[in-house]
């Protein structure tokens, strides 16, 4: 089915009125033409944007403070079709690009479509993928399936964090102070020093932020949820000992012990609150840490050929401590903890000759999981289950993609990508037990394994489970891009992306629903326009897609409780994104975007109900972004900045089911979702060559949104599970930079 006619029509209209556009809200450095070249590495090798033949938008560090986004959960208030989401806050964010998400996945072990990256580093535990936003050169977000360069489980995108690196010359660095209300106090700084010019560099980032919850918990002695309370630090040390060899050495680490997300849960405890109170006994802490090492190593053996490595090792651990009922009653408090490790080696070759530029290499993956979840339900007495298991996968590459000159500046683009990933599934033992929250445990029954009812089989602690399962894949890309005098860039392109089978990281209560599922697989077409009109004065791009997209993995809820990973075996989404730039004179730039978006479900049954022709989860028809930075006037030495900016987005389900309901069960899914919804921030900035003051306000007209929900009334609850979004926040910096 090719996009219907509204679609096709904005595409032509955008095409016809060059209002066709990519959102480059981001820092530029200025060509001889005095026009914004902006260096992307979306093809792993240093490109202009407006070169590469991919939906991208690239996005500075000062952009984004300008924006009001200071950590990755905030990112799709500036990019099109991007929506992301988390039941734990800030905590183990799930990225949405184009409709293509892990739906209403909510467990650790599940891979993101959305390939996450820092400094080319893949991070496969999601939890690492909530991180504070600090000294960085450029956020890249690729929008589609990455089968080849970015190739492990890349059915939606990627998203690229690069850090900012010693440049061997002088030194630098700034220092930042905030604070805003709910006694928000921030901090963040970094310095760079040149240890032998040209040769051996050093830089060292921190980031800092405490304050209260954002939500406020009427129960007496209770916690306010949502709170901030996290560190984070980085030290880069460059060294180029000959012009040829560029070695870059990184460490991060960081900590994030905020309070968990509010939830709006049992409704009868919900009278009298306003949207932004909550009254539960419960408020836990969300306890994350992140840390990991990585070496790049670039050598260049000719003019025409260089080769790359990087080597990385990362850990981390998430410990959630969490009241799911939103109620001042022990309905249902989850503690997940999960620990990780990961190791990447990826291998690269770019050679650049006549008519032939090329990437290609080898890539090894390995990630484990080990998880120790706790629920404590209302049964009686009180009690619950304890799932413990470990995760182990394995992914192995071997890629290359070439752009070959068919003619002058007509360019073929050929690339493909073979993936062989193996997962195993082992030690898992599951228990019920006796106990109240917080108090000693008594296994009465073993539940995994156990293909019976819960409650059913004779405790044994020694009872273990376990299974394996391997995938291969051939993914890549065809485009064809042709750039004309003007330098308008035109192109099509096919893209086939993969995400790897999984196992069912839910199943607590019985290993009868334990079991791998099918991968993910995704052919995208896609056209697409970029470039510049009127020299400087407005820069665009504008891409039509769509997707035949096969077994999307999502879970099935259901009483007992009862989590069931499955796949909904046909999809389509098809869509437009347009993005500009625009400097009407000097001292103003405006910038806007619009995505439109159509997913649906073609075939999909879940509990006896016929879900074809539903939405998918997360994904809005519509997403719109437009703002400005306006240079207002000089004063007192330096310059007084006015930057508003809006975040559209139209109704979006948060269930497969939207809603409809299950035949015979209880649940109310209408509740599963958020309308039509316009946030505002707004910032002013006076800045000068070494210092900049900045007030801003985020969530301006206090917008009460929900930013998540789960189906718990088919669960056998009494309520949904809902949480709410931020509410207006507001505050002043100071930096001083040099």
């Amino acid at each position: 089915m090719m996009p219907s006619r509204p679609f096709a029509c904005a595409f032509a209209l955008a095409l016809s009125c060059t209002v066709s556009p990519l959102a480059m809200a981001q820092d530029a450095q200025p060509d001889d033409d005095g026009n914004a070249d902006i260096v992307v590495t979306a093809q792993r090798r240093e490109q202009s944007l407006l070169d590469v033949p991919l939906a991208v938008t690239a996005l500075g560090g000062d952009s984004l403070a300008e924006r009001g986004v200071t950590n990755s959960a905030q990112l799709g208030d500036a990019v099109p079709n991007l929506q992301i989401n988390s039941p734990y806050g800030n905590t183990q964010p799930n990225f949405s690009l184009r409709g293509i998400g892990v739906a209403n996945e909510y467990n650790s072990n599940q891979a993101s479509p959305v390939g996450v990256y820092l400094d080319d580093v893949y991070l496969a535990p999601r939890t690492s993928h909530g991180m504070g936003l600090f000294d960085l050169d450029r956020i890249e977000v690729l929008r589609g399936p990455q089968g080849t360069l970015f190739g492990r489980n890349t059915t939606g995108g990627a998203v690229n964090f690069i850090t900012k690196k010693p440049d061997l010359s002088g030194s630098n660095g700034y220092l930042q102070l905030g604070y805003a209300n709910f006694d928000t106090f921030t901090a963040q700084g970094a310095a760079e020093t040149t240890l032998s010019e040209d040769k051996l560099g050093l830089r060292v980032a921190a980031n800092y932020a405490k304050g209260d919850g954002q939500i406020r918990n009427v129960f007496p002695g209770g916690r306010d949820a949502a709170s901030t309370d996290t560190l984070q630090g980085r030290v880069a040390l460059r060294a180029k000992p000959t012009e040829t060899l560029d070695i870059t050495l990184r460490a991060y680490g960081g900590r994030d012990r905020g309070t968990q997300a509010a939830v709006h849960g049992l409704g009868v405890f919900r009278t009298g609150l306003g949207f932004f109170e909550i009254n539960e006994n419960r408020v836990g802490v969300n306890r994350t840490d992140a840390w990991g090492f990585s070496a790049n190593v670039a050598l260049e053996l000719s003019d025409t050929l260089s080769v790359t490595s990087i080597t990385s090792y990362d850990g981390g651990s998430q410990n959630l401590q969490q009241a799911a009922d939103g109620a001042p009653l022990d309905i249902l408090d989850i503690n997940w903890r999960s620990q990780y490790r990961q190791f990447s080696e990826e291998l690269r070759a770019n050679y650049d000759g006549d008519g032939v530029s090329f990437v290609g290499g080898l890539f090894y993956g390995w990630d484990r999981n080990v998880t120790d979840n706790t629920f404590n339900l209302p049964l009686p007495p009180a009690g619950g289950f304890f799932q413990h298991y470990r995760q182990v996968r394995n992914s192995y590459a071997v890629f290359g993609q070439a752009d070959i000159d068919l003619a002058d500046k007509l360019v073929l683009t050929l690339g493909a990508r073979y993936t062989h990933d193996t997962s195993g599934y082992d030690d898992a033992h599951a228990n019920l037990f006796i106990g109240a929250v917080g108090a000693a445990q008594t296994p009465i029954a073993t539940t995994v394994p156990c293909a019976g009812v819960a409650g059913t089989c004779a405790y044994d602690p020694t009872a273990r489970f376990a299974l394996s399962d391997k995938n291969d894949a051939l993914t890549g890309r065809v485009a064809l891009s042709y750039t004309f005098d003007s330098g308008m860039l035109v192109y099509a392109s096919y893209n086939r992306g993969y995400r790897a089978g999984a196992v069912n990281g839910g199943g607590y209560t019985s290993s009868a629903g334990i079991g791998y599922i099918k991968p993910e697989r995704v052919n995208a077409y896609e056209v697409g326009i970029k470039g510049r009109a009127g020299g400087r004065l407005l820069t665009y791009a504008a891409s039509a897609f769509y997707y035949d997209y096969t077994n999307q993995q999502l879970q099935d809820t259901r009483a007992g409780p009862v989590s069931f990973l499955v796949n909904a075996p046909k999809s389509e989404v098809y869509g437009l994104e347009v993005e500009t730039t625009l400097r009407p004179v000097d001292g103003l730039r405006v910038d806007a975007s619009l995505g439109l978006l159509h997913s649906k479900y073609k075939q999909l049954t879940l509990q006896g109900a016929n879900l074809s022709g539903n939405d998918l989860p997360f994904a809005p028809r519509m997403t719109a972004q437009f703002g400005f930075e306006w240079d207002m006037v000089d004063v007192g030495g330096g310059t007084l900045t006015f930057a508003p900016n809006m975040a559209y987005s139209s109704r979006q389900f948060f269930s497969p089911f939207n809603e409809a309901n299950a035949p015979g069960t209880g649940q109310i899914n209408s509740e599963l979702q958020q309308g039509a919804n316009a946030r505002v921030n707004a910032a002013l900035s006076w800045s000068n060559d070494a210092i900049t003051v900045r007030a801003f306000a985020n969530n301006l007209f206090n917008r009460k949104l929900y930013g998540y929900g789960l189906d718990l009334r088919g669960a056998g609850f009494p309520y949904n599970f809902l949480v709410p979004a931020a509410p207006r926040t507001y505050g002043a910096s100071i930096r001083y930079s040099f």
